[in-house]
């Protein structure tokens, strides 16, 4: 599939924070994306060890899955090294390069992208999703697995329930339970998708456990990747 080079990658946080600065007014946030789409594909990093700097060894997997049956159409992994050091607000630039080597391999472009991080739920409103879609021009949202910014209250106790994830006043996200009194994920739009979208289509990937069948799939072809090696 294809992806654009918009930019080169960043040395140094002030370049990243540039990048990030001059693409956000190109994410679209009006329209209501996908809410059957055919494919979607999960994105997924996994790291050998728990350094934070640049240069640690990570794997990075795309699995696009068919909606329906939740049954595999294509995987790519890419192993390689973190790009960029740990700095809190640009963590997508420690992944985005083995991430987009992983999607150019795609022999398939899916109708939505699923990233296992945030997307408009970020101190700068660009997280790892908007970042992927404004890439890619791809519907794609964000489902994490802990909160980063904001504030919410606690959502209801069954599947479905959810509760609006605020930070400076604004609504950046949702807090869901996808699972009956489990502990919820933090859903925001990246490119494409409003946040009801985004919400019905992280209950429609997640059938029997808490996160959605894309970041499972794709986490375990990324530690499987490390673990090869």
């Amino acid at each position: 599939m294809e992806v654009a080079d918009l930019h080169p990658w960043p040395a140094t946080p002030r370049e990243a924070e540039e990048i990030q600065d001059r693409l956000r007014p190109m994410l679209d946030l009006d329209g209501p994306g996908p809410r059957e789409p055919r494919t979607v594909a999960g994105l997924d990093v996994s790291y050998a060890g728990d350094g934070g700097g640049a240069g640690v060894r990570l794997a990075a997997a795309a699995v696009v899955l068919d909606t329906g049956s939740l049954e595999v159409v294509a995987e790519r992994v890419v192993t390689g090294t973190a790009a960029f050091p740990y700095v809190p607000g640009l963590f997508a630039f420690r992944e985005l390069p083995a991430l987009v080597e992983a999607l150019r391999a795609l022999p398939v472009s899916p109708d939505l992208l699923v990233c296992d991080g945030y997307g408009l739920a970020h101190p700068r409103r660009f997280g790892l999703a908007c970042h992927v879609g404004v890439l890619t021009g791809l519907p794609t949202i964000g489902i994490a697995k802990t909160g980063f910014i904001g504030s919410y209250d606690p959502p209801g106790r069954r599947r479905g329930d959810g509760s609006p994830l605020r930070d400076g006043g604004e609504v950046v996200g949702r807090v869901l339970r996808t699972r009956d009194g489990v502990r919820p994920v933090f859903v925001s739009v990246g490119h494409r998708v409003d946040l009801d979208t985004a919400c019905h289509l992280a209950l429609a990937l997640t059938p029997r456990y808490r996160l959605p069948e894309t970041t499972r799939r794709a986490d375990r072809l990324s530690r499987d990747a490390l673990a090869a090696r």
